[in-house]
């Protein structure tokens, strides 16, 4: 059994279908979970530190730290279930988020990572924590974009030619125009 086999079995979900459902590369799908489950206990352990604001009477920081605490807590019930058995929601929760678009996932993380940023900018911890929690949410971003076209369909698209199935259809400009031969575009000095 291969290395990338071995760790496909860890990663998967226990009921979950074993073919894959999009065009989103493994190393895509890995690392939005890896980098939520790392980055959510990150972010629980800062938010921590970043509760020790109230030392210095800094509530503003206090609140923040418990938002990255909680926030840390929401990803990785959606991200590593296992993590959380002991409590009774977390597998239905998961499997919820799971379902769902990568567009809300996405969506989801970066509303939970801001409000911290805005709460105690100057803390590095909340710059650390809820930064990781962030790029989480631009990783499921990225594959909510889906997958990139062929180099053929960009070709066919750039060059004015005919529209490959299943891309958009064409604006009415003249797309082989370049910037140097527009001249109300490029005016040389």
């Amino acid at each position: 059994m291969s290395f990338v086999n071995k760790v496909t079995m860890l990663w998967a979900r226990p009921g979950a279908d074993t073919a894959q459902k999009d065009d989103v590369p493994w190393t895509l799908r890995y690392a939005g979970r890896g980098l939520g489950t790392v980055g959510s206990f990150v972010a629980i352990l800062l938010g921590l530190l970043n509760c020790l604001g109230i030392i210095t009477l800094n509530v503003s920081c206090l609140i923040a730290g418990i938002w990255q605490m909680l926030a840390g807590f929401i990803v990785i019930v959606c991200e590593a279930p296992c993590c959380c058995f002991f409590i009774d929601y977390v597998q239905t929760l998961s499997d919820k988020m799971e379902s769902r678009p990568y567009w809300n996932k996405a969506a989801v993380y970066m509303g939970l990572a801001l409000p911290p940023f805005f709460l105690c900018f100057l803390s590095l911890s909340t710059w650390f924590g809820s930064g990781l929690i962030f790029a989480t949410g631009i990783v499921y971003g990225m594959m909510a974009l889906g997958k990139k076209a062929s180099r053929d369909d960009m070709a066919a698209m750039a060059t004015g030619g005919t529209t490959p199935p299943g891309a958009p259809m064409a604006v009415s400009q003249d797309h082989t125009v370049t910037l140097m031969e527009d001249p109300d575009v490029w005016r040389p000095n």
